[in-house]
């Protein structure tokens, strides 16, 4: 028999100590586990999956410019966040039958809103992409 060669993959790096196994797990410890920091996968995709907030600032402009936001919206604004967030985008202008929402993707938060009749006026600035949704 010849004597095993080490995976340098397998090797922990310099520094770094071995998860040892429990007294009386078997060798190759395939019962055991090792604590995780930080949210776990369910948390972190039911944040990305979730409705976005609206800053108080958005809401004020929705009741202002008289926009009305129904659950087929907000699902398609959670969709376009999301394709924005899967393209590496911080801040984005969402467009959906017309209206322009600038939201920050990093923080899922609408940060305000403009309908197609003010766009001819304004100036989005700071944004890094733009989606049609």
């Amino acid at each position: 028999m010849t004597p095993a060669i080490p995976n340098p993959a397998i090797i922990p790096p310099p520094g770094v100590q071995p998860v040892q196994p429990a007294q009386g797990t078997p060798p190759g410890g395939a019962n055991q586990t090792v604590p995780v920091k930080g949210p776990s996968f369910a948390e972190v995709l039911a944040h990305k999956t979730a409705a976005p907030t609206f800053s108080r600032h958005a809401l004020d402009r929705l009741r202002q410019r008289g926009i009305e936001v129904n659950e087929p919206t907000i699902e398609r604004l959670t969709g376009g966040i999301s394709r924005a967030a899967s393209k590496g985008s911080r801040d984005s202008v969402v467009f959906i039958d017309g209206t322009a929402f600038v939201v920050s993707v990093k923080n899922n938060t609408v940060i305000t809103a403009v309908p197609s009749e003010r766009m001819r006026e304004h100036v989005f600035t700071n944004i890094d992409s733009a989606v049609i949704a």
